[in-house]
């Protein structure tokens, strides 16, 4: 039987708002994504400009002014000024809207609390003096100075004054593919057309190492060249640079890069090209006895099919040059350190004020005319505050993290200090997913060079005084002691663990494998060069 009753439920549910969702958007942003948002930004809002010279502006604070005299008592006025509210801007039309959205909860009439039903609109600075400013969790951000000053084309700080800041080409490198590289080689080779055109089909057919992924029976199927015209194709891609492309397998690969270096038939032919197997599993006495060769000689072929390439085709296609600009200069003047954010190249923007009069009834009689230029300006407020706001972040996160990787900018990598996110969100008083964000995808340029903000937090390993040493530069030891060690006798994890303990260092056998793992070093049995 079906029944019908009323139920009361009492929960707690977080929203954010459009002002938080952006803010943390932005913040999250590098230089390069920031620039891209602003140009869309000012696409879509027709009150958003980039600033220049000789044009008149008009400042934030004469629209939060007007836009609080011509505030409607209706809900999509109600819905601007809340959406304001929502971005934490300190201002009285923030706090007349809660004052209205209270005098509706008491039954008190919206037009009383409003004094607009009557056409009695107070003046903005009598409205400014008679409500209390909004709490603020920014308000130590001057945005009076900041709307006076870094709105302004002409104002440079003293710093970008001081600081000549490396070229933005110096990090930025152009994308060559393996195709373009061999067709630009082709171009001024002298060939049939056919053949020409059988072979620009195989360059698609080339995987990213370099290797051919179809036979030629398939290609002559599938383009319509004869065989003959696809092998002459084969043997003129062959012969360019790098050597071993278009091979089948390794073995190919490897004895074309032999013949380009003019040891065909050597031994090191010979290895390749008969004795793969044990060379693959460093079995030279093997190799000497098959070959009928004395030691001295495979060792000598043996560093010389090391130092072939299996994958000659890989260094083209990557994943490109990605362009990378700090987002942070990072200096020494005499004993102090100078962080500046790379704000040269983000566009200042300004508010238009040819929309101004559409805001006021008198000048424009269409509610939803004056509704939608009351939105554009709120959201042009909205961004221009998250981007200040962005600056502060950084900076206070950038502060703190030279203040405690000092010795690492004065004497390199090998001081660099441990530091956890938590740490410094502790410090400057915000959420560590904050940090997280103000320092994600973006790069300082030290004087020590050019590093992701990211590499500066660092795990610790505990020494056995107390001690504690970074995780990157555990690693780096690690290595260190596996580059310089004896072929013939490699170390054993057990043995690096060891030496690590015997420099203070606290660590157990799988944990030194592990992070031998992690620079992809191989084992013991396998680094061990056999006689």
């Amino acid at each position: 039987m079906l029944t019908q009753g009323v139920q009361l439920r009492v929960g707690l549910k977080q929203t954010l708002t459009p002002g938080l969702v952006q803010m943390v958007t932005v913040l999250q942003m590098n230089a390069l994504e920031l620039r891209e948002m602003i140009a869309q930004e000012v696409d879509q809002n027709p009150v958003l400009e980039i600033a220049s010279e000789g044009v008149e502006e008009v400042t934030p604070e004469e629209i939060q002014a007007l836009l609080e005299s011509q505030r409607e008592g209706e809900p999509a006025d109600q819905t601007i000024l809340n959406a304001m509210d929502g971005a934490g801007l300190e201002t009285s039309a923030a706090a007349e809207a809660e004052a209205m959205a209270g005098g509706e909860a008491a039954g008190e009439p919206v037009a009383e609390a409003a004094g607009e039903a009557a056409g009695e609109a107070a003046p903005p600075a009598a409205a400014a003096e008679a409500a209390p400013a909004a709490s603020d969790t920014f308000d130590e951000i001057d945005f009076g100075s900041f709307f006076d000053d870094y709105l302004d084309p002409g104002f440079k700080s003293p710093a970008s004054e001081q600081i000549e800041k490396p070229s933005f080409e110096t990090f930025l490198a152009s994308e060559v593919t393996l195709a373009d590289h061999l067709e630009s080689q082709l171009s001024v080779q002298a060939m049939p057309e056919a053949v020409r055109d059988a072979a620009y089909y195989i360059i698609g057919n080339l995987d990213e190492n370099g290797r051919l992924v179809a036979s030629l029976e398939e290609m002559a199927e599938q383009s319509g060249h004869t065989i003959e015209e696809l092998q002459e194709a084969v043997k003129a891609i062959q012969s360019l640079e790098p050597a071993g492309l278009a091979a089948v397998d390794l073995r190919e690969c490897l004895l074309l890069q032999l013949e380009s270096r003019g040891a065909r038939a050597g031994v090191a032919w010979r290895i390749v090209d008969e004795q793969l197997k044990l060379l693959e599993h460093k079995q030279f006495k093997e190799l000497a006895k098959a070959l009928g060769r004395p030691m001295e000689h495979i060792r000598i072929a043996v560093d010389v099919i090391r130092h072939l390439n299996p994958w000659p085709g890989l260094r083209f296609s990557g994943s490109g040059a990605r362009p990378v600009e700090p987002d942070v200069y990072i200096s020494k003047d005499r004993d102090d350190y100078i962080i500046e954010l790379n704000d040269d190249q983000i566009p200042q923007l300004r508010l238009n004020s040819s929309y101004k009069r559409m805001i006021s009834r008198d000048e424009e009689p269409r509610k939803e005319v004056r509704n939608f230029i009351r939105e554009k300006y709120a959201s042009a407020l909205m961004l221009m505050k998250n981007i200040e706001q962005r600056k502060h972040t950084i900076l206070r996160v950038c502060q703190s993290i030279v203040r405690r990787q000092t010795e690492f900018l004065e004497q390199g990598i090998d001081e660099l200090r441990p530091m956890m996110i938590k740490e410094i969100a502790e410090e400057i008083g915000v959420h560590p997913s904050t940090v997280s964000r103000a320092v994600a995808g973006k790069y300082a340029h030290t004087p020590q060079g050019v590093f992701e903000l990211r590499y500066f937090f660092s795990e610790a390993v505990q020494g056995v005084n107390g001690g504690v040493t970074p995780l990157l530069k555990l690693k780096r030891m690690v290595k260190k002691m596996i580059e310089e060690e004896d072929l013939a006798h490699p170390l054993t994890d057990e043995q690096i663990t060891e030496r690590l303990r015997a420099e203070g260092i606290d660590v157990n056998r799988r944990t030194v494998a592990k992070y031998r793992e992690d620079m992809r070093i191989p084992s013991t049995h396998q680094r061990r060069l056999r006689d």
